[in-house]
């Protein structure tokens, strides 16, 4: 990365202690399973509306000038499931779904997709599935003990919360993980 660019990303922080210990306790029960996970730290769990990469400081101005034209009310999320990226028998990424609440971030990641497209940011290459992100997994070790979990857990109940809040994120990567850090943000119109 440049000394100009940053690593950006827009995302919905997790508005529930609640939800987020719930979350927490499930990702550490699959990293205990010896699966060779690396997992998202409890301050890093959040659902990405758009990954957007690294990009000129420039641009960051005007993705959070455009940020601030999207208009929402608060809405419900209920975190429902475990999945895994690309499928639960060869799994990269294990995350937590949302169910209630998908429409409207669906809604909202369109609407961020056409403003990062209009300042030439190329288009994102995966269908957008709404998700929190628990774990990696490097390797296959313990992967049929993973799967196995996954499986018995896929209707998990983590709750749900109120969004209020879209952030834009900045993101340095360090070799003990990522350090997000919020930039700018748009407020749910109450």
């Amino acid at each position: 990365m440049m000394l100009n660019e940053m690593r950006v990303f827009v995302a919905i922080d997790i508005g529930s202690i609640e939800v987020l210990e719930k979350l927490s306790r499930f990702r550490d029960f699959i990293v205990s399973t010896g699966a060779d996970l690396k997992p998202v730290d409890n301050e890093n769990l959040h659902v990405t509306i758009r990954f957007i990469g690294e990009v000129p400081v420039r641009i960051v101005t005007e993705i959070c000038n455009n940020l601030l034209k999207i208009v929402f009310k608060p809405f419900k999320i209920h975190v429902r499931g475990v999945g895994a990226f690309p499928s639960v028998t060869k799994p990269r990424v294990v995350w937590a779904g949302v169910s209630e609440g998908a429409d409207e971030l669906i809604k909202i990641h369109d609407e961020v997709e056409n403003m990062v497209r209009k300042l030439g940011i190329p288009p994102d290459r995966e269908r957008f599935i709404p998700h929190i992100t628990l774990a990696r997994v490097r390797s296959d070790r313990g992967l049929s003990e993973l799967a196995k979990i996954i499986a018995e857990n896929y209707n998990y109940d983590f709750g749900e919360f109120v969004v209020k809040e879209i952030v834009l994120k900045k993101s340095i990567l360090t070799p003990s993980g990522p350090i997000y850090s919020n930039i700018c943000s748009v407020k749910a119109i109450e």
